[in-house]
């Protein structure tokens, strides 16, 4: 029974042939492709070029409306406090002196009011309201561009992938080849579009919506003031 069990194991039908193992050996040596981020985009078509140009005025306008509405929400501290001594003093010129000479949304808007001295109160408020509608449309300025970013960018992708798979199965009809690698190779590089405008158009609508919130924390510092303001007017001068 043993010389058996030898003579089976020594069969040629079960003894793996040198070429066979050494495919084997081959195929799991063999490196795996990398996809390199550049080339990935290369391969993105004729419309990454506008993708391209989109998320370069995306990073424009989002760090020039940041510096300006991060400039226009600093203030010193000691502004209003120091408006409310040269006005209970009755030192109205210098009052309109340090607003004019404080750079700023709330400075402008505080100049206004002082200007407004000796009319109604609705009158000054209403002169107040008007200037800070002004500054708030100066700091809003270009955020539509953000906006307008954030909706067609996602578009341009998947225009750019609707057109890929258009020719790609415009070759296929042509070639009649419809092996598997032909068509998921036609089909994941015609999907960097779409993956690259998403991105973009999801980048874009954070930035925009970031913004927005300074802005709203700028003009909550505005309406401070300008109830502040109004305080100051109703107290007795010493």
């Amino acid at each position: 029974m043993l010389l058996g069990l030898i003579t089976l194991l020594q069969d040629p039908l079960l003894t793996p042939k040198a070429d066979t193992v050494a495919q084997g050996i081959n195929v799991a040596a063999a490196p795996q492709q990398q996809m390199h981020l550049i080339d990935m985009l290369m391969k993105g078509g004729v419309l990454m070029i506008p993708l391209g140009i989109l998320s370069l005025v995306a990073v424009f306008v989002f760090v020039e409306r940041y510096l300006t509405i991060a400039k226009a929400g600093r203030l010193e501290d000691n502004f209003m406090p120091m408006i409310r001594d040269q006005i209970t003093t009755g030192n109205i010129q210098g009052a309109r002196s340090l607003a004019k000479n404080t750079q700023g949304p709330i400075a402008r808007m505080i100049d206004k009011g002082i200007q407004r001295l000796g009319k109604p109160i609705d009158s000054i408020e209403k002169s107040m309201e008007n200037v800070g509608k002004l500054e708030i449309y100066r700091m809003e300025k270009n955020l539509v561009i953000l906006s307008i970013i954030a909706g067609i960018a996602p578009m341009f992708g998947f225009l750019g992938t609707i057109a890929g798979m258009i020719q790609t199965f415009f070759n296929i009809s042509i070639t009649s080849d419809i092996t598997l690698g032909t068509i998921a190779g036609g089909i994941y590089v015609k999907m960097i579009t779409s993956a690259t405008g998403l991105i973009i158009g999801i980048v874009a609508f954070i930035g925009y919506s970031f913004l927005n919130a300074q802005i709203d924390k700028v003009v909550n510092k505005m309406e401070g003031a300008a109830a502040e303001f109004t305080d100051i007017l109703q107290e007795p001068t010493r």
